[in-house]
């Protein structure tokens, strides 16, 4: 009854899904499935808007929100997001082609989200999601600086802390010399600031490790320039990733804890390898793998009705394809035998995720409905405890519309 039950919801779900947008490659793709903050296109230009525009905004679990809004002019633009029921926000806000040009998660005082920048004429999309990939409701609200704010800021929350850790500028006089290829393991508390100098133009990785610290990494030049930043690129570790290569000179890391700034964190720094980060997004199920043989993937062949696997699974995710002959709901199941807490990331033939899960039902085990066309998809499955090893059992099912 149960699986009856998962089954009609996912269905009405998407029953109820709003109509994509035209341009499918918008944002990036992450525009694809936004609507309009304005309701349509036109009314949704922040230069003209009399007053602010908002939605209410319903998050999925590990899915996004996303709001699509205009500029027809240049402008400062302040973009927010407050959840309901004490939501944790995250917004990034996207250009037309895709490029994050602004993100932020606790700008707006508390857990809500602010982020005030001067945009040129053109399209954006701001997606909105929860910092811990937990269902949510909320506002967006896209709007002028003089249009009434939807959040305080931080600026006006009471009783600030200043922590010189937290300062814009990073301190090159107090930093100790961090070597291309090697490391260093400190407290934050006695030792945020790190110099790393170049001797020639460097393509260049920065990574902060110990999830209990849950470190941020910024990267300065040695002008006092901001050049990067990240906050839990793998759980809550962080990593820069400079792809274009860095120009010689001396670099300055900040380093500061969110959670407990006296645990030790071990900094890096080695040259950027563009093939290392596409296997480690492969391994964590942030990225799909090439279908060309070079990456191991399990073909699961053609699901007629059902289809079962059992796997050893850990912190690396497990890669399956499927082939779909006929349109209807793929319904995939991964249940931990034993010890076990999985999860569940699913990709199409092109490498756009079309569903995430983690503790389906009210359990640790995790299940995906998602409506398909003909075609290949691949799914992977993983431990969300990096240090569990255990069996897996997978189960794929496919659904037809009723004639």
């Amino acid at each position: 009854m149960t699986r009856i039950s998962a089954l009609a919801c996912s269905l009405l779900a998407l029953a109820a899904t709003p109509a994509l947008a035209q341009d499918a490659d918008l944002c990036g793709g992450a525009g694809a499935t936004g609507q309009w903050i304005g309701g349509t296109e036109a009314m949704s230009d922040i230069s003209t808007a009399p007053a602010y525009l908002e939605q209410l905004a319903l998050v999925l679990p590990r899915n996004e929100f996303v709001s699509l809004f205009t500029l027809s002019q240049p402008g400062e633009v302040r973009i927010e997001a407050a959840g309901q029921g004490g939501g944790d926000t995250v917004i990034d806000i996207r250009d037309a082609t895709g490029n994050i040009v602004i993100s932020d998660d606790d700008g707006g005082g508390g857990t809500d989200s602010r982020a005030e920048t001067s945009l040129q004429p053109g399209t954006y999309c701001v997606s909105l999601r929860s910092f811990d990939g937990s269902p949510m409701t909320g506002f967006v609200r896209v709007g002028r600086p003089d249009h009434e704010a939807l959040t305080p800021g931080i600026g006006e929350m009471p009783d600030p802390v200043v922590d010189p850790v937290m300062s814009s500028e990073c301190d090159l006089a107090q930093a100790q010399p961090l070597t291309l290829g090697g490391q260093a393991t400190n407290p934050v508390d006695a030792v945020p600031f790190y110099s790393l100098t170049l001797n020639a133009p460097t393509a260049l990785t920065l990574t902060a490790e110990n999830q209990e610290a849950d470190p941020v990494l910024t990267l300065y030049d040695d002008g006092g320039n901001w050049l990067d930043e990240n906050d839990d690129w793998d759980g809550l570790n962080s990593r820069i990733d400079m792809e274009a290569p860095l120009s010689p000179g001396t670099y300055c890391i900040a380093l500061r804890a969110l959670n407990d700034s006296s645990l030790p964190v071990t900094v890096a720094a080695s040259e950027y390898d563009a093939q290392s980060v596409m296997m480690d997004l492969y391994a964590r199920g942030d990225a799909s793998p090439p279908m060309d043989g070079s990456y191991p993937i399990t073909d699961l062949g053609d699901v007629a009705a059902r289809v079962r696997q059992d796997a050893n699974v850990g912190g690396d995710a497990v890669w399956y394809s499927v082939d779909v002959n006929e349109g209807g709901l793929l319904l995939i199941e991964a249940i931990a035998q034993g010890q076990g807490d999985p999860v569940l990331i699913m990709y199409d033939d092109l490498g756009r995720q079309i569903g995430y899960n983690d503790d389906a039902e009210g359990t640790l085990n995790s299940m995906l409905t998602v409506r398909v066309h003909p075609g290949t998809y691949l799914f992977a499955v993983r431990q969300i405890d990096s240090s569990t090893q255990g069996f897996i059992r997978l189960v794929v099912e496919r659904y037809v519309p009723a004639q």
